[in-house]
């Protein structure tokens, strides 16, 4: 669901309906995935006042939601633009705040909510785009709990001293909420989302985990993360090297007067973007005679934009005017300071001038993310060209190899410039090959994906406990000796950025207490974690039994742990040590966790291709410097162990120790598959999440696991009376 089709409507000289695809980095991400799944589009189709049958396109049906010319006026245009916009880009412009706009804005949500609950089938999953849309999670999850929700901030999301002007600012957070993962552009804007959720509501929030209220009781988990949108790298740049397109960046120098240095600057023409910023910067270095009009050029495209709306006729009016008395002061007869351009242009004659420029100029002053940097990048196979970024767009973020700029400091933009317009060759290669191998790591399928991942990772699986797993709890609740085995990461707690944060659920402690207090039961925490860790992060009670590195260390029913290495398994650990830290300090996004016996290297912040890259040199120096380690893969984790021991051994340990006759084990890692594999048939097994186990069943969340402990802990008291 977008605010817009995929298409745009044309009618033809006979009256015909024609529909012609829109350029775009969502579109190009999303429609080999949309024909895959045989997915439905819902969006407005671009004109007021008419009304369309759904349609199929290219292998996607498309479902067009009508807008009145007024509601386009209220919703879009004064909503959207004229209020949200300007208030999440840190009200660099004032925005309005009009009960009749938000009224439309809420009616045209429920509209394109109730046209996607017609369409999607029973546990389907949608995909929500941007700020237009943000009431629409919470009604589909009302209507439809059924569903799947996630939702993409393509905008950035204001701190909360100026998000808190909305009068209506608690129904939008509402109205996200109830999707199962909302994404950013950046971990700021996560972070900004997550404090605007904690002074608004109260719920607790943890790393990107928030606990909202389910209806029913108990909570629901919400994942507030930074996914970094990207483009069709690969795409840009098989068409910058057609020869046509190749010539015609040629034929752009030569129409420009073959200048020495080619400036491009390409926007929207949008006060977010900083263009009089640009202006003003340019201007004072051709004033200082810094640069010189014979030989530097500033191409700047300034596409249309809501033009409709007064705040943007009134920043033409102001762009306008600058390139022409800039013109006018500095231009020659031969020579055009500013090329100026208000008007769109094809794909492949973008890609021209970004192949023509020997400077890109991307001064926004916020931005989420701004493609046109990374499409430049992709562009310059030939590793040429420089990229001036301002620090306040979310590209920036990735591309560190740019020059990096405060556009507000016109001082510091013009030196920028300078910079840029002087650096000699070979480190202008330098740098384009680091933020080429960026873009093209983290292309627009990547971000696809891990989005598509996080949402139906574990929300696929359908909420609650299924009748098969609770016919096995009251079974297994008969037994005279029963033992309650459980994972903590991801079973008991949910996943978190830093492992430090990490924290059960709410109603855990208690489910676990009430288990504990009934005879023939015992509860043990198997982790992968070191005891020190488990026992901070789980504030075990006394008599919970704990095993900590996948059974290496234990602690049953004494205060001591029962752990002994030898002097060469030590020596293992420093060289370890030495060769994971190395590695993580080159890897962005990596960390290492030491453990008694071990070491763990985490990728969970670092990007799909890094993480790859992270663990592959840590099999390689380890394989040869220290052949004897077990290792382990996780979710996001590869543990190297000096001992070789598994969750399994530390199960059948906790049963010998416990003579229990009857086992239950929860767990959500692949590490937890050594414990489902020693299960007996009289055993219980469950998965949390999806993939592939040895587990007889499997349920949502960590929220189904304390639903599971409180059902058994009742089916065992009924047992006993």
């Amino acid at each position: 669901m977008s605010n817009r089709l995929p298409v745009d409507f044309d009618e033809g000289a006979d009256g015909s309906t024609l529909w012609r695809k829109s350029p775009g980095g969502l579109v190009t991400a999303l429609e080999p995935l949309m024909r895959a799944s045989h997915g439905v589009w819902v969006g407005w189709p671009g004109v007021a006042d008419r009304e369309f049958e759904a349609f199929e396109n290219d292998g996607i049906t498309l479902i067009p939601v009508p807008l009145s010319e007024q509601e386009l006026e209220d919703y879009y245009e004064g909503f959207s633009n004229d209020t949200l916009w300007p208030l999440y880009h840190d009200v660099i412009a004032p925005p309005s705040y009009h009960r009749e706009t938000w009224e439309a804005y809420v009616t045209v949500n429920r509209r394109f909510a109730d046209a996607a609950m017609k369409a999607a089938a029973l546990g389907a999953t949608v995909w929500v785009h941007d700020y237009q849309l943000q009431l629409v999670p919470r009604m589909l999850r009302d209507a439809r709990p059924d569903l799947v929700i996630g939702f993409f901030n393509h905008i950035p999301f204001p701190p909360y001293g100026i998000y808190a002007q909305l009068p209506w600012r608690k129904q939008i957070v509402h109205g996200l909420l109830g999707a199962d993962v909302i994404g950013f552009q950046r971990i700021a804007d996560a972070g900004n989302f997550s404090r605007a959720v904690r002074r608004l509501f109260g719920y607790s929030t943890r790393g990107v985990v928030i606990d909202v209220p389910a209806d029913g009781g108990g909570t629901r988990r919400v994942v507030a993360k930074h996914f970094p949108i990207s483009i069709d790298a690969a795409g840009y740049e098989e068409i910058a090297r057609r020869p046509e397109v190749q010539a015609r960046a040629r034929q752009i120098r030569e129409d420009l007067g073959n200048p020495k240095t080619l400036m491009l600057g390409v926007d929207r023409l949008d006060y977010t973007k900083g263009i009089g910023h640009r202006i003003k910067a340019f201007g004072e270095l051709l004033a200082d005679g810094r640069l010189s009009v014979e030989d530097v050029t500033l191409v700047q495209i300034a596409s249309p934009s809501r033009e409709r709306v007064g705040t943007y006729m009134a920043l033409r009016d102001e762009i306008e005017l600058a390139v022409g008395r800039l013109n006018g002061d500095f231009s020659t007869i031969s020579h055009t300071a500013i090329s100026y351009h208000h008007h769109g242009y094809p794909r492949e004659e973008m890609v021209a001038m970004f192949l023509a420029a020997d400077v890109m100029l991307v001064t926004a002053l916020r931005d989420g993310m701004n493609l046109v940097a990374k499409e430049y990048v992709a562009v310059r196979f030939d590793g040429d060209g420089v990229l001036v970024l301002s620090e306040f767009a979310g590209a920036a973020d990735e591309l560190k190899q740019a020059i990096l700029i405060n556009p507000h400091d016109i001082d510091g933009t013009k030196d920028a410039i300078v910079k840029a317009v002087e650096m000699p060759r070979r480190e202008r290669t330098r740098r384009m090959r680091s933020l080429r191998r960026k873009v093209f790591e983290r292309d627009v399928a990547v971000w696809s994906a891990s989005f598509l991942r996080a949402l139906t990772g574990g929300a696929a699986v359908q909420a609650g406990i299924p009748v098969d797993l609770r016919k096995s709890v009251h079974e297994v609740a008969a037994a005279d000796t029963l033992l309650v085995a459980l994972d903590f990461d991801g079973t008991l707690a949910p996943h978190v950025d830093k492992p430090e944060d990490a924290r059960a659920i709410a109603g855990t402690r208690e489910a676990v207490q009430r288990l504990l207090d009934l005879p023939g039961v015992r509860v043990a925490f198997v982790s992968g974690r070191a005891l020190v860790s488990l026992r901070r992060v789980a504030q075990p009670q006394d008599g919970v039994l704990l095993t900590g590195s996948h059974g290496i260390e234990i602690q049953l029913d004494t205060p001591g742990i029962e752990l002994n290495l030898v002097s060469e398994e030590l020596e293992q650990l420093s060289v370890l040590g030495r060769i994971l830290d190395a590695i993580s300090d080159s890897v962005e996004g990596t960390s290492v966790e030491r453990k008694p016996a071990g070491i763990a290297l985490h990728t969970r912040l670092a990007t799909a291709e890094a993480a790859a890259v992270a663990q592959s040199e840590a099999r390689r120096q380890l394989g040869e410097e220290l052949p004897g380690l077990t290792v382990r893969d996780g979710k996001n984790v590869l543990e190297f162990s000096v001992r070789s021991v598994t969750k399994g051994e530390a199960v059948e340990l906790l049963r010998a120790h416990t003579g229990a006759d009857r086992v239950i084990y929860a767990g959500d890692d692949v590490t937890d598959e050594d414990a489902f594999a020693v299960l007996s048939d009289k055993d219980v097994g469950v998965k949390i999440g999806l993939g592939p186990t040895l587990a007889g069943y499997r349920v949502r969340s960590p929220a189904e696991v304390t639903q599971l402990l409180t059902l058994l802990a009742e089916a065992r008291e009924s047992t006993n009376r």
